[in-house]
């Protein structure tokens, strides 16, 4: 195989790693192709755009292929200690994240680059950014939700948007140079992604990289309540707005969404309305306002329409009283605090496979909890977890899980699956997760199977 020394390996072919791919050689530029399990599909990818697909299984084959590229865009799935990633680090090779590289074809476009707003944080990012991308439509301009969503940015260069709102995971901001946007917020920060980051630290660090290349001029949106991510905001060099539901600049009073410059909207004509909504639902705000490129107005009808993402405490039916959410993306304990703050008399379905992370923080509300029923791979840490808190079932199965909830809850009651683990012990993602809850209650509260 002869390798371009101008060639960029592209490791994990996913979706952004084909994405990613795909752009360089539509842009002439060469790629090679690896992974860490090389499929009948990858060599179908590596046929069709006609770059060479190799396997890197031992540590010498890495060095071979990294002393003979420019650089390594790792997939956002190859976490920091994986053997490319260290070996690519050690001779020096730059590594460049999906968002670095579609940042860098963007900036450097003949017809300049189109406006691109961002939001991090450990939970709600996916939603605060549907919120600002929504926002920017009602303002006119044709906004695509792009980054650890369902689009790459770099997917979304090659079309007719003429704004982005861009979700960052760490994942993505931990390889990055130069990538920056006009306005960005990052929501909040808790312990979550340990499998991915070597430590707490790090993790930390990789969100605080979207700030890290700001300009003056530039926007950095922060809780009010958050004084560790306020002071990276601070030492950024652009201007800090804080956001939060009792103060900050952009905060609610006396039932309305308010800023700087007054009253936004009535909290009451938002299509939900529980606190994080409104948490994130400021932060939005603020994004879109302080990058001047939307208005009040704007705002209003915006989120007047605006719906959820799914299997994020997604109401799913009631009976006999009972009323059942799925929340099967909450995959850490902080996104699952989030949801059991939103209602009172809960019984919790929660459990999965743990990625590295404390799991009796889900226990730090017993006033709310009437029962927890514990699931999956992590069902003993979820039982030690709410020993001495409330009543502890346990389920072999989402179904077992659903009809035992059921036999526990009480008229009044919320039976919520917030899982705070990932869903890969049964499942292939937290959506398919979701969905056998939704499809188990369905049958539950019709009484078909």
């Amino acid at each position: 195989m002869t390798v371009s020394h101008e060639s960029t390996l592209v490791f994990g072919l996913a979706i952004a790693g084909q994405a990613v791919a795909r752009e360089l050689v539509r842009r002439g530029e060469s790629v090679v192709l690896a992974d860490d399990a090389v499929s009948d599909l990858h060599q179908a990818f590596s046929k069709q755009i006609g770059m060479p697909l190799v396997a890197l299984t031992s540590s010498s084959e890495i060095q071979q292929v990294l002393n003979s590229v420019a650089r390594v865009a790792p997939a956002p799935g190859i976490p920091e200690g994986h053997p490319v990633i260290v070996a690519a680090r050690e001779l020096g090779v730059e590594i460049c994240s999906e968002l670095e590289i579609a940042y860098r074809y963007e900036r450097d476009s003949p017809s300049g680059p189109r406006p691109m707003v961002g939001i991090t944080g450990t939970d709600g990012k996916t939603t605060t950014t549907m919120m600002t991308a929504a926002i920017l439509e009602s303002a006119g301009l044709r906004t695509m939700a792009v980054g650890n969503t369902d689009v790459p940015l770099i997917s979304a260069l090659n079309t007719d948007a003429r704004a982005f709102a861009v979700e960052c995971s760490s994942f993505r901001l931990a390889h990055t140079q130069q990538f920056r946007m006009r306005a960005s917020a990052w929501l909040n920060f808790a312990p979550d992604h340990l499998d991915w980051h070597p430590n707490l630290s790090d993790y930390f660090e990789a969100k605080a990289k979207m700030w890290a290349h700001c300009v003056e001029g530039d926007v950095a949106v922060a809780p009010v309540d958050d004084l560790r991510i306020i002071e990276a905001a601070q030492a950024s060099n652009a201007r800090v707005v804080t956001f939060g539901i009792a103060g900050g600049d952009y905060h609610s009073f006396d039932g309305w969404l308010c800023g700087p410059m007054g009253r936004i909207m009535p909290i009451s004509e938002m299509g939900r309305s529980l606190p994080h909504d409104v948490s994130n639902a400021l932060a939005a705000i603020a994004v879109c306002l302080e990058a001047g490129l939307a208005n009040v107005a704007d705002v209003a009808s915006a989120l007047q329409s605006f719906k959820n993402a799914p299997h994020r405490i997604q109401f799913v039916g009631e009976k006999g009283g009972v009323r059942w959410f799925n929340d099967s993306k909450a995959t850490s304990p902080h996104a699952v605090s989030v949801a059991l703050n939103s209602f009172e008399n809960i019984v919790l379905i929660a459990g999965g496979k743990n990625k590295g992370l404390d799991l009796s923080a889900l226990a730090e509300q017993p006033s709310r909890m009437r029962a927890v029923v514990a699931i999956g791979d992590a069902s003993d840490e979820i039982a030690h977890a709410f020993t001495g808190v409330c009543e502890i079932k346990r389920a072999t199965s989402m179904q077992e899980a659903v009809n035992m909830a059921d036999s526990i809850a009480q008229d009044g009651d919320v039976v919520l699956l917030s899982p705070g683990c990932t869903s890969y012990d049964w499942y292939a993602n937290y959506g398919q997760r979701g969905e056998d809850f939704m499809k188990c209650v369905g049958k539950l509260l019709t009484g078909k199977e």
